[in-house]
């Protein structure tokens, strides 16, 4: 079983988590999820229970405890689903100036074009 468990304290790492989930039973995966660019940890993470009814206890029992000073919430996790482009650029067609549409219709402008 696939776990959630959010709202974790920035000082908790994966090796805290696998041990807090160990108490329960076999922990196959611990991963403390953190940004890819600082490092640090984004409060959030994942456990992975051979074990369902191990895995159930543990969400049981861990669900609205404080852990490194922070109430975290233990979830099953939901299977991932595909993301949606939300970017803002439509890739069938729409999307920024495209076919003419868009900022400076008409062509030719921008910022102060008769300025100088």
């Amino acid at each position: 079983m696939n776990i959630y468990i959010s709202n974790l304290s920035y000082s908790t790492d994966t090796d805290g988590l696998q041990k807090l989930f160990a108490e329960y039973g076999e922990v196959t995966s611990a991963n403390v999820i953190t940004d890819r660019d600082t490092g640090r940890s984004r409060g959030f993470g994942f456990v992975e229970m051979p074990n369902d009814t191990e895995a159930q206890k543990a969400i049981e029992e861990l669900n609205e405890t404080e852990v490194d000073g922070k109430t975290i919430n233990v979830n099953v996790a939901r299977p991932k689903t595909e993301r949606s482009d939300r970017s803002g650029f439509n890739r069938s067609g729409g999307g920024f100036n495209r076919g003419g549409g868009g900022f400076n219709r008409g062509g030719g402008g921008g910022y102060n074009r008769n300025r100088y």
